[in-house]
């Protein structure tokens, strides 16, 4: 490279780099860096327009896999394994169509967040508005085993607000019965179980059953909501020996809450807290911070001035954005702001796998683990999404976003093997901007 100047390999020559923005087309290092990123983009789309898709693993094809199973060298766990990721290479976009009881915001606000129920049979979506805030709504995936790929949005035009940074589900009368999200320095006209309040920051427990086709539009007939200070991240609690508590990440500490008590508990960090999830077998919460520690909570216990009270801790070299248990909760998954995950043994206390290819650099974004197909999925800051197999960390596939890249268009995704619930169809759902698509299985 020469100081001061640029080579362009098409025209085989050096250009000199304008300084400043004087000129009306000046060449900058990021206006090359974003052509040459949107030339790949659309190089890889018309890749996967012909469809002419390969296994990333050689030899790798169902009748070889088929063979090996027959002949008893391949375990049913392997087998379907692997067939899995035959089937994510095959994967061909469909865009959805989507249909909503008020026909003028159907399809007109940019999807911010998508987050998938535990059966997958509806996402709660966070999106854009024009002026500023955001608006709620649940998608039934049901119509997305038919041909015609529509599915249902209904929304509730009451609930609307500002910087809503996590969202999740939560089980307080029934499974998924409600949702859990967190406001961020945003006036919140909500009502509040104190009546209608006006704070810098609040979280709110919203029943799902508001987002209905028999009652669009009505106020709420039941909400918790709770004065906080700026929250990062939320997560329901599912083990029976916390039951009906929630936790939010906020700036150096970390709450956890009874909504039916109303009881408070706070624990004090030294960063803020980005990524949260509770351990379903032990009442263990983990929490992944700004400043890269990964720590966990006993939620029984009494917090004490002068009391340690972290048990595991683990260090990642930047800000840890997202972090996900297995199933068995001896493994840990965790994402991080230098573009790095990372599976954590829980026992040893060690970085058993490293998983390579995802981007970030500044971003707060989630890890998809689906560990009955054996898959890690994760969408990056350059707005590709990559799924990895998480048996051995092998890249399995890169997906391009349909739209160009920008900060404010990074997909939401969503994978499952039932997509509309048991008898769905297997596949990837992704959100960008005003568009939803169904990578299908071939």
């Amino acid at each position: 490279e020469l100081p001061g100047f640029y080579y362009d390999p098409e025209k085989k020559r050096y250009f000199r780099l304008l300084p400043g923005h004087n000129n009306c087309n000046p060449l900058t290092k990021e206006s090359i860096q974003h052509k040459a990123m949107e030339s790949k983009r659309l190089r890889l789309l018309e890749e996967e327009e012909k469809q002419n898709k390969k296994t990333t693993r050689p030899g790798l094809n169902s009748s070889m896999l088929l063979q090996k199973r027959q002949l008893g060298l391949l375990s049913s766990t392997s087998y379907c394994r692997m067939v899995h990721e035959l089937k994510v290479n095959c994967m061909q976009r469909r865009k959805i169509e989507i249909h909503s009881p008020d026909s003028s915001v159907a399809g007109t606000n940019n999807f911010k967040i998508v987050v998938a129920d535990v059966a997958c049979e509806r996402i709660f979506t966070v999106n854009d508005v024009e002026h500023g805030g955001c608006k709620y709504g649940i998608i039934n995936l049901s119509g997305l085993g038919k041909e015609s790929l529509t599915v249902e949005m209904y929304d509730n035009l009451y609930f609307t607000n500002r910087k809503v940074n996590s969202v999740c589900w939560a089980s307080l009368t029934h499974p998924d019965s409600h949702v859990l999200y967190p406001f961020t320095k945003a006036k919140c006209h909500k009502l509040c179980l104190m009546g209608i309040a006006e704070t810098p920051g609040c979280a709110s427990l919203l029943p799902a059953s508001l987002f209905s086709s028999t009652n669009p539009g009505d106020r709420p007939g039941m909400l918790c909501s709770f004065k906080i200070s700026t929250a990062w991240s939320c997560a329901w609690c599912l083990n029976p020996q916390a039951d009906n508590c929630f936790s939010t990440g906020l700036t150096r500490r970390v709450l956890v809450t009874n909504v039916v008590t109303g009881h408070r508990q706070t624990f004090g960090t030294s960063s803020d807290v980005l990524a949260q999830q509770f351990a379903t077998q032990t009442p263990m919460l983990y929490n992944g911070c700004r400043s890269g520690e990964i720590f966990s909570i006993d939620v029984r216990q009494r917090n004490r001035k002068g009391q340690s009270w972290k048990a595991i801790r683990l260090f990642h070299d930047s800000a840890v954005t997202s972090i996900r248990l297995l199933e068995a909760e001896h493994y840990l998954m965790a994402a991080d702001m230098a573009g790095k995950i990372k599976l954590w043994d829980l026992r040893t206390v060690k970085c058993v796998k490293q998983y390579q290819g995802h981007h970030n650099e500044y971003a707060i974004l989630p890890l998809h683990v689906n560990e009955e197909e054996g898959l890690l999925t994760a969408v990056g800051q350059d707005c590709y999404t990559r799924i990895w197999s998480l048996q051995d960390a092998h890249l399995l596939r890169t997906i391009p976003s349909p739209h160009p890249s920008s900060k404010d268009a990074i997909p939401s995704v969503v994978f499952s093997s039932r997509l509309g619930g048991r008898q769905g169809v297997p596949g990837l759902l992704m959100a960008v901007k005003q568009d939803l698509y169904h990578f299908s299985y071939n």
